[in-house]
């Protein structure tokens, strides 16, 4: 019995094998790649600072926007920028704290003015547009500048954009969109949100 089950197992592996090694095989073109960090999950920042790190850690060259953050600290910034990499933050915290959508507008374009050189920039290897997603959904930026600019990019160059209710432009224009669910989080059963866990 042992061994027939041993015998199946192996099999089984195999074509798995196989199949991963066409698949490997066909992916044979070499470009910068547009990721979505999207959904009402916990993660998607995280995910995508995680993407940056692992970036340097080869030698990339990085820059970051951080939309809706405020002056708080960051743990992922705190890392990075010893490492070199540029951030722009747009530092006025949530909209629902400042409740001022002029303030808000014009801090978004600001954020968004300073790091859209870097989308047309050959040498910056990845850009993360970090809670990106809401300054389209609440009107702070044009969805139509902001997909040109990805759109014309340096061919080479990766992008990760990041936030709930991602714009439908964007996710046909990206490669590859991961949606994080929201099954439990931390925050609804009352616990607070902690430094070096959160942030």
């Amino acid at each position: 019995m042992a061994q027939r089950d041993a015998e199946k197992h192996k099999a089984r592996q195999q074509t798995l094998k196989t199949a991963v090694n066409a698949k490997v095989s066909a992916a044979t073109a070499q470009r910068g790649i547009v990721m979505v960090l999207t959904g009402n999950g916990k993660g998607k920042s995280t995910a995508g600072f995680g993407t940056v790190l692992r970036a340097v850690g080869h030698g990339l060259n990085c820059q970051v926007a951080q939309f809706i953050k405020g002056e708080w600290a960051c743990g992922e910034r705190n890392v990075l920028e010893s490492l070199g990499v540029p951030f722009y933050v747009m530092k006025t915290g949530f909209t629902w704290d400042t409740q001022d959508r002029e303030a808000d507008t014009r801090a978004a374009q600001a954020v968004w003015a300073q790091i859209k050189p870097a989308l047309a920039d050959p040498t910056v290897d990845l850009v993360l547009l970090d809670e990106l997603t809401y300054m389209l959904s609440f009107h702070y930026l044009e969805i139509d500048e902001v997909v040109e600019a990805i759109a014309k990019r340096p061919v080479d160059q990766h992008v990760i954009v990041t936030g709930r209710a991602c714009h439908r432009k964007l996710t046909e224009l990206a490669d590859t969109v991961s949606e994080i669910a929201a099954v439990k989080h931390a925050f609804e059963a009352g616990i607070k949100a902690q430094a070096g866990f959160d942030w």
